[in-house]
């Protein structure tokens, strides 16, 4: 590739920092931006930006280019972190990491670089770019253990035809090896957790201060009420830890199942404001063969007829085997083996081999054996 101006999304982590080394000595022009996404509470011991900023500029020190901090906070606000609460105050479960990419790193950014006199963008993500008969694919990023191509699954063949991801064909030791050897001052940091703007904070605390919370019952498969939930936004289907009926005990399950079994999340009814639980990890109200999807984007624009396919309905699981068909709102899926607490408000993201076609959120899902 013959050199260009290359404007880099620098968080202040390690994948990003060896990113614009390794675009720098293929001999390109690099810029790197800081992007400050959330202020509400800069000063808190969970928010990390301003540590993140330090971070950034001290890997362009060493790396001798320029860096600038530009603020998205107020796009981020509306873009993102609106729908983030609109989704949870409708007792779904969203994710803002998709939305962020969508919105705010590949549209915000990518048109500040381009004011810039950015040819192209990059970021420390781990995925692929292939342009294949004129056309731009999103591809896995080579470490099984670090693609992120779930994430970034709403970008536009558009968005991808202006994106580099350095890193992308790289492991993440390979990656860590690097920053070393180079002398980065962030090459041991650890890695991020958790959404941006949450940071490591206890979650129930964050949201109650921009929702709220009506209590109601807690019941079980059968409908016996064994407890009190706090509001159905603060729970998420599979959850199993903070339920809040640590006392409640049961001789056998509805379907014999041992008394010790841990309790899940199993399904929000909104209109009633009941939340239910089940126990064992392998209760049917847990397991669901189909789902619908809405709200969808596709990489190269168009829905992928019906056909066999793959899936996940969240990041950290393994490929799906499944079939799609198109409909009129979005697609549904119909996988081979039932999939695990299916949540509406994630995304279902599709996959051909290590071609990512895109996805869409998740409207709703069948459990094995219906209320």
């Amino acid at each position: 590739m013959k050199p260009q101006r290359v404007v880099v999304g620098l968080s202040g982590g390690v994948d990003s920092a060896v990113s614009a080394y390794l675009l720098k000595q293929q001999g390109h022009e690099v810029v790197g931006i800081f992007m400050k996404n959330w202020e509400d509470d800069d000063d808190s011991e969970y928010c990390s930006s301003n540590i993140d900023f330090v971070d950034a500029a001290a890997v362009a020190d060493v790396l001798g280019i320029e860096i600038e901090h530009v603020n998205f906070a107020a796009d981020y606000k509306d873009r993102v972190f609106a729908e983030f609460l609109r989704e949870y105050q409708a007792g779904r479960t969203p994710n803002p990491d998709v939305l962020c990419n969508a919105e705010i790193k590949f549209k915000a950014f990518l048109d500040h670089a381009m004011r810039l006199g950015a040819e192209k963008i990059a970021t420390g993500h781990y995925a692929r770019v292939r342009e294949r008969n004129g056309e731009h694919q999103l591809l896995k990023g080579l470490d099984p253990l670090k693609d992120q191509s779930y994430f970034l699954h709403r970008l536009t063949e558009a968005q991808l035809s202006k994106t580099l991801f350095p890193v992308g064909e790289l492991p993440k030791t390979e990656v860590r090896r690097i920053a070393a050897e180079i002398g980065l001052p962030n090459a041991k940091k650890k890695d991020s957790t958790g959404i941006c703007f949450i940071g490591e904070r206890p979650f129930r605390e964050f949201l109650n201060r921009y929702l709220a919370n009506t209590p109601g019952p807690i019941k079980d498969d059968r409908g016996r009420k064994v407890g009190e939930h706090v509001g159905l936004s603060f729970y998420t289907l599979g959850q199993r830890k903070g339920i809040g009926i640590g006392g409640v005990k049961e001789s056998k399950s509805a379907k014999g199942g041992s008394e010790h079994e841990p309790w899940f999340v199993a399904r929000k009814d909104m209109a009633s404001n009941t939340l239910y639980i089940v126990q064992g990890h392998e209760h049917p109200w847990l397991l669901s063969r189909t789902l619908t999807a809405d709200d969808t984007s596709w990489v190269a624009g168009s829905a992928p007829a019906a056909r066999a396919a793959a899936a996940k309905t969240r990041y950290r699981q393994s490929d799906a085997a499944c079939d799609i068909t198109p409909t009129s709102g979005g697609f549904s899926l119909q996988f081979v083996q039932p999939q695990w607490a299916v949540t509406p408000g994630q995304s279902a993201v599709v996959y051909d081999g290590e071609v990512c076609l895109g996805g869409g959120v998740i409207a709703s899902a069948e459990a094995l054996t219906p209320a």
